[in-house]
């Protein structure tokens, strides 16, 4: 009975397909440029790139930097979903972050669906700079795996 139940074991433990984690990023920017002037998107990128391709070594003997084109670094192929910015002409605008709150809610609710995990967020801000600087972002990245 106990070799029957140690095979039926190995014969479990042998079927089980094991594979890598593999982890996927979509990053949010919104808009804190005042007036509404900004733009705020989630941005999911839909082809993969391999960061070696675009990775050098430098050594003492090697300092050859690497030649890559921006063209080729760069991500044609992506969804951009419209978010709505902080502040409009009047202000601070709550119904627009309730909005985007609501957005994204349904893009991490669909990544879930589909066998993601949200692993890590993470955010930061480039704020407004004093008079005349009219730059501001709000970036959060959302760090899935499965």
């Amino acid at each position: 009975m106990k070799k029957l139940v140690v095979f039926a074991l190995f014969a479990l433990v042998a079927t089980v397909n094991v594979q890598a984690q593999q982890y996927k990023v979509i990053t949010s920017v919104e808009s804190i440029v005042p007036n509404g002037l900004g733009r705020s998107r989630i941005i999911n990128a839909l082809e993969d790139k391999d960061y070696r391709e675009f990775t050098s070594v430098q050594t003492e003997e090697d300092n050859t930097r690497n030649k890559s084109k921006r063209d080729e670094i760069r991500v044609k192929n992506f969804e951009e979903t419209k978010l709505l910015n902080f502040y409009n002409i009047g202000g601070i605008r709550f119904q627009n972050i309730a909005a985007n709150d609501a957005l994204i809610t349904s893009m991490i609710n669909d990544m879930v669906s589909q066998g993601w995990q949200l692993e890590h967020v993470i955010s930061a801000v480039e704020s407004e700079g004093g008079k005349g600087d009219g730059q501001g972002i709000f970036i959060t990245r959302y760090i899935f795996k499965k």
